[in-house]
């Protein structure tokens, strides 16, 4: 059964202050152990609106868990996604305030920047590409509102995809330059290697990712649009970071991006 609008606006509401007061709540799939993803989906939209209402803008979408570690970590079988806004963009080497956020964790990602709007259905990875005016890295800095991150699927859609804030590179390369598929990515936390993946880890493909993602929010009568950021899911698992910490994700033929949590 559909969760009722107030219920809806009420945890919107909850995971809205989380964020603000960085005090987690307990996961909503406990209190509500029938929510459905078209329920979270809901809640993740009216905690989005709010925002805007605030004055945020949105500035592209994230795919979560489109590789095998992330969903054995979650314990999950399909991806997700969120939204992207301006509020939670970082300069590639800039800093990280940590007090800003509850429980950090970083992945890298490949990042797609579209030079045309994807509108689904039926989008294709050859669409998804020609639709792409440049690559680039990134680093996905995620956080839960959720307490000790106990979440399941309803939980991290319901928090915007556990997302936090999205670190891009310089580098502009056109997607048709390299096989996506191939490009190899090295995770360093203060030049030690934590991680080895390639592009292939989201989705096989990170455009195959992207068309998804078209596709999916084609039900909700949702574009993706040209200038949008799309973060394609992560290459590796999710990274603890503490103050003090430098992560530095290097990609081969794409460059590298990094950050440092202070």
């Amino acid at each position: 059964m559909a969760l009722d609008r107030a219920t809806v606006d009420q945890l919107a509401a909850e995971l809205l202050e989380a964020e603000r007061t960085r005090v987690p709540i307990a996961p909503l799939t406990e209190r509500y152990p029938d929510l459905s993803v078209a329920d979270a989906y809901a809640i993740q939209l009216a905690l989005i609106d709010r925002k805007l209402a605030a004055g945020a803008r949105v500035v592209g979408k994230k795919i979560g868990l489109t590789s095998l570690a992330m969903q054995r970590m979650l314990n999950v079988d399909q991806p997700d996604y969120g939204h992207l806004l301006d509020t939670m963009t970082l300069v590639e080497g800039g800093e990280m305030p940590i007090d800003e956020l509850i429980q950090t964790r970083v992945e890298p990602e490949i990042a797609f920047v579209l030079k045309d709007d994807l509108v689904g259905p039926n989008v294709t990875r050859e669409q998804a590409l020609a639709a792409t005016a440049y690559v680039t890295p990134a680093l996905e800095i995620i956080d839960s509102r959720v307490r000790d991150w106990k979440i399941k699927l309803g939980d991290t859609v319901a928090d915007n995809g556990s997302s936090a804030r999205v670190v891009l590179g310089t580098a502009m390369t056109p997607p048709d330059a390299v096989d996506l598929r191939l490009v190899g990515c090295v995770l360093e936390k203060n030049g030690a290697v934590l991680s080895t993946a390639a592009g292939a880890a989201a989705l096989g493909d990170p455009a195959v990712a992207v068309a998804w993602l078209a596709n999916q929010l084609a039900t909700f009568d949702i574009p993706l649009k040209a200038g949008e950021i799309i973060m394609p899911g992560a290459l590796t698992k999710a990274e603890v970071v503490a103050r003090g910490d430098i992560v530095r994700a290097t990609y081969d033929r794409l460059g590298s991006v990094s950050v440092k949590f202070v």
